[in-house]
Parts: structure tokens; C-alpha cells; sequence
């Protein structure tokens, strides 16, 4: 396992990062899994044995479950605290009420005092914003999360599914105030969904933010799994619960492309699927999820799983983004520049 820089922090997280929606299966999330206890600890106890030390949850898995059952497995496999770099999100619907849900100052202190009850931990490692709270000022927003930090309840803070504009605002507003900035997104990217390459990349790489990417497999759909009308697995996500939108005309010809690599590595499509994503300079871990042992074991290989740069090179061309303005302007009206030495490299 290897393990990267988290933003312009000094922490270090492991590549492949487990996540924990497959926990609890309560309530809507039913559709994605329901690990009980029992489970759920095997399938993190081979995770850390594996040498994964980033373990991603949020307050709505489940209805809260998902983080009830991570935070027993903790402390039933003994995992040193030290050990182990816990994120959980705060910012969907956890309750009936108006202010049970969005990101400001209240809901954030109500959600982080939850989250750490049902975790059983005395701070979170990574707390991020889950989404975009249109109703509450970013500066509100910044200002909860750094007296988080400074109380110790937190360590770092990060922001998942927001615009890069958004991002760059609380970037400045932490900068201008001192406070505690965005360390992280967690966000969707797939070879089938590579629209985070537009705007955020950019912008993450030229502020030092790490990338974590949620759904690397677009929801089971390039796991190699599904025929070209949607026919898959019984019971599995997709035929379930079709997210998140994926152009298929596109998204199966990247799992063309992908089984010839496959097949002449002898790894499965689900493998070189995480591989490529793995072999994006600004992606700083790939949160994964599983139901089964075995599903596990070949989302965990994809760490040793090294494209060569004509197969990366192939991969890019079939999963290439149509061109979108201002890009395409910028890219003619650059031609011919020399780039940048502060530009940053993709």
C-alpha cells in the first residue's frame, strides 16, 4: 500500500481509502448494502491488514448506522487510535426539523458532537461539508468548522460536491481570517465521469488540495458486471439504484477499452478501472466499497496495479471530455505559449 500527502498537510493517508456506505442498510441506503456488525468488521479488519489507514463514513449513511457500526468495529478490532485516519460528512437531512440538515454554525455543532457519540471518538480526523448549503454565507460556514479545529474536535477539515468558485471563495475567506482551510474534496470521478478535469482540477492543484474520489467505479457500472442495455447482477447497485448519471454510449466504450487491458494482464475491469483513476497526479486517495471478501481483495490489488503509459494513453483517448467552452478558447488562444512554471502539471 502506498500512501500520499493529504492537501499541504503533513498527514499521510493510504491510496485506497474504505468507504462505508455498504454499512447498516437502513432507510434508502438499503439499495447500496446493509452490512451488519459482524460483517462490516471483516471486511475493515482485511482493510487494515492491507495496510489502508483511511476509513470514509458520513451521518447519513444509514441513518447514522453507518458510523454506530464503524465506530464499535474500532474499538472491537483494537484499533489503535493513532493507527487509523477517520472522515465523516455533515450536511443532508439527519432529522424532521428545519435546521436538522445544512451547514450552518448550529447544524455543525449539533452534527460533529452526533458523529463523535456514535464513532465513540474523542475527535475526527477529516470533517467535511457534504454538499452545498445555498442558504448559509461560506464565511459562517469556515468560521464553525475552524472553532472545531481549535477546540480539538477536529483536525482537518475538507468540502465534498461543491463548484470550484465555491471552494476558492472559502479558500480566500480562511486565508483573510486565519482560519482553518480546506484541506480536501471528495468528490465524483470516474474514466467514465473525468468532468472534475474542467474546473476542479485545476483549481485544486494550483491551491494544494487533495482529491478523494467517491465512486471510482461509477456505482458498479465499470466493474465489467453490466451488458450495454443495463442487464447486471441480481441484486447488485446499479439495477437498484442508478447513480450517479453516466453517459453509458461513452461509459461502455471506456469498459471495451478497459477489458483489452484486462484481459491482457490478466486483471479484472474493476482493477483497471481503480488503476486509472490511481494514476492521476492530483487523485490523493480512492474511496472504496464493497459487500463481499472478494470484492475487496480485488479493489484493494488495484494499489499494485501499474498502467503502462501507452495503456493510460489509450484510456484517456476513449474516455476523453468533448470539448466545452472557455476550454476550448483557452486552449487556441494559449497555443504556441510556453507553459508556466507555476502552472500545475496534470
Amino acid at each position: 500500500m502506498r500512501y500520499r500527502q493529504f492537501g499541504r498537510t503533513g498527514l499521510f493517508v493510504s491510496e485506497i481509502c474504505l468507504g462505508t456506505m455498504t454499512f447498516g442498510g437502513r432507510g434508502r441506503w438499503s439499495a447500496i448494502g446493509g452490512l451488519d456488525q459482524g460483517a462490516a468488521e471483516g471486511l475493515i479488519g482485511r482493510a487494515l491488514e492491507a495496510g489502508v489507514n483511511f476509513i470514509d463514513t458520513a451521518d447519513v449513511y444509514s441513518e447514522g448506522v453507518s458510523e454506530q457500526i464503524l465506530g464499535q468495529a474500532l474499538k472491537s478490532l483494537s484499533v489503535k487510535r493513532s493507527d487509523v485516519v477517520i472522515a465523516t460528512k455533515l450536511n443532508g437531512e439527519v432529522g424532521p426539523g428545519p435546521n436538522d440538515r445544512g451547514s450552518s454554525r448550529g447544524h455543525i455543532l449539533d452534527a460533529v458532537k452526533a458523529s463523535l457519540d456514535r464513532l465513540q471518538l474523542d475527535h475526527i480526523d477529516l470533517y467535511q461539508i457534504h454538499g452545498t448549503d445555498p442558504c448559509t454565507p461560506v464565511e459562517e460556514t469556515v468560521r464553525a468548522l475552524d472553532d472545531l479545529v481549535r477546540e480539538g474536535l477536529v483536525r482537518y477539515v475538507g468540502v465534498s460536491n461543491w463548484q470550484a468558485w465555491r471552494m476558492m471563495k472559502a479558500l480566500g475567506v480562511a486565508e483573510h481570517r486565519g482560519w482553518a482551510r480546506f484541506e480536501s474534496v471528495q468528490a465524483y470521478y470516474s474514466i467514465a465521469g473525468r468532468d472534475l478535469e474542467r474546473d476542479v482540477v485545476p483549481m485544486v492543484q494550483d491551491q494544494g488540495m487533495g482529491v478523494l474520489v467517491w465512486s471510482p467505479l461509477a456505482g458498479g457500472l465499470l466493474s465489467g458486471k453490466y451488458d450495454r442495455d443495463g442487464a447486471g447482477p441480481d441484486g447488485s447497485r446499479r439495477v437498484s439504484f442508478d447513480f450517479p448519471p453516466v453517459n453509458r454510449e461513452r461509459a461502455f466504450a471506456c469498459v471495451d477499452a478497459m477489458r483489452e487491458v484486462g484481459d491482457a494482464l490478466g486483471v479484472s475491469v474493476a482493477r483497471v478501472a481503480l488503476a486509472y483513476v490511481l494514476s492521476k497526479s492530483f487523485v490523493t486517495s480512492v474511496i472504496i466499497g464493497a459487500k463481499r471478501i472478494d470484492q475487496l481483495e480485488d479493489n484493494l490489488a488495484a494499489a499494485d496495479l501499474v498502467l503502462t503509459p501507452d495503456q493510460i494513453a489509450k484510456l484517456d483517448e476513449v474516455s476523453a471530455l468533448p470539448p466545452e467552452y472557455p476550454g476550448w478558447m483557452v486552449k487556441m488562444q494559449g497555443a504556441g505559449r510556453p507553459p508556466s512554471p507555476f502552472t500545475p502539471k496534470g
